[in-house]
């Protein structure tokens, strides 16, 4: 990437921080309710079969912010801005199709450090304490925040700002059934079980859990994560239309 290239991208990285930052709905979906669901499970013994769960819920929470920013967040955005012309006048502009992409996920990043700060507060308040590694447990959510800002700006780029919309909220509360952050996967049925390990937000909430409890890393659940954070990116930037 040349220099100009990056500074473009650092200061589109600016702009949709602010931005977002400006948007109350976004901090809602953001903060408030990782936040929520985070004390809602941790006082109501929805699995008691959790030996401890606290100690399960904080990283499946983690695994939710990223997903809730990352996703969520930041697909509904862009395909309004798609929809009211903002990103056809930024297509006019030095900022390449690949470093918009990049801008947008840098500036996600930024709001998940504030995410991750408040949950561990949280999360602390009620009784967590890391056993493993934090420094394994934040690459791991880094990859997250990679694939899942693929799958949001993918579908971003593709649909119609309401279609974009639907689906956005519809893969959040699919994934969060499907995606061990709230509920043990083992819990599932045995095809749905399967199913859940091959997507992202079973893999991100898997092994960001194993970092953080000391145990081991599963290496199938890595490779899944790996795969996403790469493919989606890439499926994301070759389709990614800047008008509708």
């Amino acid at each position: 990437m040349s220099r100009s290239a990056l500074r473009a991208v650092l200061a589109q990285s600016r702009v949709e921080l602010v931005l977002t930052l400006r948007r109350g709905e976004s901090l809602v979906v953001s903060i408030l309710i990782p936040v929520g669901i985070l004390v809602f499970f941790a006082k109501v013994d929805v699995v008691p079969t959790l030996r401890d769960p606290v100690q399960f819920l904080v990283p499946g929470v983690l695994a939710l912010a990223v997903m809730s920013t990352a996703m969520v967040s930041l697909g509904i955005a862009t395909g309004y801005e798609r929809r009211y012309g903002v990103l056809k006048r930024l297509g006019s502009t030095p900022l390449s199709r690949a470093g918009l992409l990049t801008a947008k996920t840098a500036s996600v990043l930024a709001l998940e450090v504030v995410q991750a700060v408040v949950l561990l507060a949280v999360g602390a308040a009620l009784g967590w304490h890391a056993e493993g590694s934090i420094g394994a447990a934040i690459g791991l959510l880094l990859l997250g925040t990679v694939a899942f800002a693929g799958i949001g700006l993918l579908f971003a780029g593709m649909l119609r700002a309401e279609a974009n919309l639907a689906v956005a909220n519809a893969l959040f509360l699919g994934l969060l059934f499907l995606g061990g952050m709230a509920y043990p996967l083992g819990k599932l049925p045995g095809v749905l079980q399967t199913f859940a390990r091959g997507l992202p937000a079973a893999a991100l909430s898997d092994t960001v859990r194993q970092a953080l409890s000391a145990g081991p890393i599963s290496i199938g659940a890595l490779a899944t994560l790996i795969g996403w954070a790469i493919g989606a990116p890439l499926l994301a930037a070759r389709t990614f239309r800047w008008e509708e």
